[in-house]
């Protein structure tokens, strides 16, 4: 939905129903409907699923604002430049279907062996008949020709498979997907939201006059707990994180996106921009900080006022996730040869990132169509397939629907991503590619156990049965013990 002006009043409407022209508002948290021009003087912008970059954006007036990012500030008033059917957006929605398209269908490990058995089965079926001239030996061979290998010990190994992938937070979209993990060469893989936590968190605590960084960090914790802030809510997160009690603020006055402050415990405490709290009676009187405090690539810089004076402040910045460090080598050992990042955050925070996961390649500052195209080049390299892509936000979706197969990390979020992908870790982990990989690996080696061994066994039956040493009955008897024995082997991938 939108919130177009008609007259003096708002109106809500289907996002389907704005046009070029319209003025649209768009409030705290909500989506951005359309593509258009900021007509408010500022706003705060998270446009990490769709750029990849992980800390807000601050636009001015005149600014171009992106369908699909957020509002991570103070309501704001648009124009819309073109209708939400002609938006960036919904040009990524047209983008996934074109590369889904492009995906050629996928060979099944069970129609590969079923055109070598089926012919075989008939040749000796024929050739019993016409050698012996009795028709009784052709029927024998074809009674104990079972092709449960196939119509049955396959599909319940790799639904077996399907299942334990299900327990382990893994849902896949069907067998094909599990077979072609199985076989992953080249893992590519997104940052925000990815290989990172997706939302900043405190990563260093800086006193300028003498104030504890815990005591720092609870107080101004306490007062983001009024804030829609992206920067507030990591804040407020890693203190609660810290086992820190925060306590509820009163007296709150907020300029969103620029700073907000409120009494705590007695205490005038503010948190914000260092600008805006000079402005707003907190001296400067503390310990200056050192120049080299200065924000790094992928950082943020918070201020902390505290009874009017400014007392510190707080370096944030988009982790690492602590299961990607052993990310990289875990894909090594099941047999991937690489493991690539591509992002569409800057070059300089992508090489620091990879830097620390340890990764083979990266592929900085790409567009969605720049990510669709990294895909197209390594599903071009034999050596390099099956090709499997992992991210989660939108600017992902058109590469994970082209990929052999596409992995979305959902969390609690459900977008055009999870849509696009043959999977979907539901749980906050990205070791899970890792494990379904190998969970992959194992499922069809079961399957093709059950598949070559029941198979074997049935040739074997059938040449004895050419022979006239097995009579149909009990070759009947034969196939369905066959059959239970491939069965009871393929239920083995239900097992961690």
């Amino acid at each position: 939905m939108a919130r177009r002006r008609v007259d003096d009043r708002w109106d809500e409407v289907a996002v389907d129903a704005v046009d070029g022209g319209d003025v649209l508002l768009v409030r705290a948290g909500e989506i951005v409907p359309a593509d258009g021009t900021l007509l408010s003087e500022r706003a705060a912008i998270d446009a990490s699923t769709v750029t990849g970059e992980p800390l807000p954006v601050d636009a001015a007036r005149g600014v171009t604002v992106r369908s699909g990012t957020v509002n991570a500030g103070a309501p704001f008033e648009m124009r819309a430049t073109r209708g939400a059917r002609e938006s960036s957006y919904a040009a990524l929605v047209k983008l996934v279907q074109e590369a889904a398209r492009e995906r050629p269908p996928f060979t099944r490990m069970a129609d590969r062996y079923a055109m070598i058995f089926l012919p075989v089965t008939l040749g000796l079926a024929a050739a019993a008949w016409a050698l012996s001239g009795d028709e009784v030996r052709a029927l024998a061979v074809l009674v104990v020709a079972t092709p449960c290998p196939l119509i049955l010990a396959a599909p319940i190994a790799l639904v077996a498979g399907l299942s334990r992938a299900a327990a382990s937070g893994i849902v896949l979209k069907g067998g094909g997907a599990l077979e072609q993990l199985a076989g992953a060469r080249t893992v590519l893989l997104d940052k925000t939201g990815t290989l990172t936590r997706g939302r900043p968190a405190v990563e260093r605590i800086v006193s300028f006059d003498g104030v504890g960084e815990t005591e720092l960090l609870r107080l101004a914790a306490s007062v983001d707990q009024l804030s829609a802030h992206v920067l507030a809510e990591g804040l407020v997160h890693d203190a609660i994180a810290r086992g820190l009690t925060l306590r509820q603020p009163t007296g709150a006055r907020e300029a969103p996106g620029d700073g907000i402050e409120a009494m705590v415990d007695g205490r005038r405490v503010g948190v914000g921009g260092e600008s805006w709290l000079l402005a707003h009676g907190f001296a400067g009187d503390g310990a200056s900080p050192p120049e080299e405090l200065d924000a790094a690539p992928g950082q943020a810089l918070v201020h902390v006022g505290i009874d009017d004076r400014l007392s510190g402040m707080l370096v944030m910045g988009d982790r690492l996730r602590p299961d990607a460090a052993d990310l990289v080598a875990a894909l090594h050992g099941e047999g991937v040869r690489h493991v690539e990042m591509v992002t569409g955050d800057r070059r300089d925070v992508a090489l620091a990132v990879a830097s620390k996961a340890g990764l083979d390649r990266v592929y900085p500052e790409q567009s969605p169509e720049d990510k669709l195209a990294v895909v197209r080049a390594a599903r071009a390299q034999p050596d390099r397939r099956p090709v499997v892509m992992v991210g989660d936000g939108v600017n992902d979706a058109p590469a994970l629907a082209l990929a052999d197969v596409g992995i979305a990390l959902a969390g609690t979020s459900r977008t055009v991503s999870s849509e696009a992908a043959d999977a979907v870790i539901t749980v906050d982990r990205i070791d899970r590619v890792a494990d379904a990989v190998r969970i992959g690996k194992r499922t069809m080696s079961i399957a093709r156990q059950s598949v070559v061994a029941g198979m074997s066994l049935s040739v074997v039956a059938m040449v004895v049965a050419a022979f006239g040493h097995l009579p149909p009955v009990a070759g009947a008897l034969l196939q369905e013990g066959i059959d239970i024995a491939v069965i009871l082997n393929a239920l083995r991938a239900l097992r961690g």
